[in-house]
């Protein structure tokens, strides 16, 4: 990979940006108080498909799911959609069709986009897809390169450490011996508050948040529509261990009035392989929110093993 110039002066504080980024994060709290499972207009909310899991065969519900994940992170027109569609897919571990799109997505037009393409690689935690993130460092916007950086270095990949010390370097200039050498493009100051504030409010969220952890476009639906990040958060952590008293518990949660819950819980479900739960997340596949619906497609492939399939089939 040809390495080229890093911007050489950056000039505030990392820390300043994410007292602000902390800030934002804490505001969605107290906004999420005001909402209910009632939608606000929003371009992220599109019709769900029409689809009857009643009448339907266990192949015509797999290609049901792969259909509403590919249109989603194929639609032209919505931006949120294509995010919260690699949201769903970054669930997916290793499966080649899944990486596919997602690596795709990454010379999206939208920086938001390309940001939860970013994200959702390395929730895959495919090692496969790392040249792909090096090939990120140097975006030209940012916080894409900041994210690639990020999802890098807990993939155990130094390629972006020269960005991370830039970004933590404030007003001194970055020291190309520090980082062998390896230097990046970026062709936005790093040194704006509002960048950095953004930034971190996007590794923020992608780490409280879920499923709607993903991309400055994703925070700001699960602002306006409502979301409980502390219980999402013990989705994850309970999602860690599997019985039959917290499976139970995830599918009630499937009925839950927030978006963010439904999502969480849907996702942990992925993790079951049984046909109770296969069919509690085929429920999903009408609700009003795409992230819901989406990452409910995701885990009942999941759940199903036809992830897997598919997988080995390509």
């Amino acid at each position: 990979m040809k390495r080229t110039t890093l911007l050489p002066h950056l000039r505030s504080s990392l820390a300043a940006g994410l007292c602000v980024a902390l800030l934002a994060l804490s505001s969605s709290s107290a906004f999420a108080q005001d909402t209910s499972k009632t939608t606000t207009s929003d371009d992220s909310d599109t019709p769900a498909p029409t689809f009857d899991p009643l009448h339907s065969t266990a192949a015509q519900d797999s290609q049901q799911a792969w259909s509403m994940l590919t249109d989603a992170v194929n639609d032209p027109k919505h931006p949120d959609l294509r995010i919260e569609g690699l949201a769903a897919l970054g669930t997916m571990g290793n499966n080649l069709r899944a990486t596919t799109m997602i690596v795709a997505a990454m010379k999206d037009t939208d920086v938001d986009v390309r940001t939860a393409a970013v994200l959702a690689a390395g929730q895959t935690k495919n090692r496969s897809l790392t040249t792909n993130l090096r090939n990120m460092l140097d975006d030209k916007e940012p916080q894409v390169a900041f994210s690639a950086a990020i999802t890098l270095s807990k993939m155990g990949d130094r390629s972006g450490e020269d960005i991370l010390i830039a970004v933590v370097d404030g007003d001194r200039k970055a020291n190309a011996s520090l980082v062998n050498g390896t230097m990046h493009t970026v062709n936005k100051d790093l040194h704006n508050p509002t960048s950095l504030a953004k930034m971190g409010a996007l590794q923020g969220a992608s780490m409280l948040l879920g499923p709607f952890g993903f991309g400055i476009t994703a925070y700001e639906y699960m602002r306006k529509n409502g979301g409980e990040s502390s219980r999402v958060t013990a989705i994850e952590e309970l999602s860690k261990i599997r019985t039959e008293p917290i499976r139970k518990e995830f599918v009630a949660a499937l009925d839950d009035k927030d978006p963010g819950v439904r999502a969480a819980a849907a996702k942990a479900l992925g993790e079951y392989h049984d046909k109770p739960t296969a069919a509690a997340l085929l429920n999903l596949f009408s609700d009003s929110k795409p992230p819901v619906r989406l990452t409910a497609a995701a885990a009942y492939l999941r759940s199903t093993g036809q992830s897997t399939l598919r997988a080995n089939k390509k």
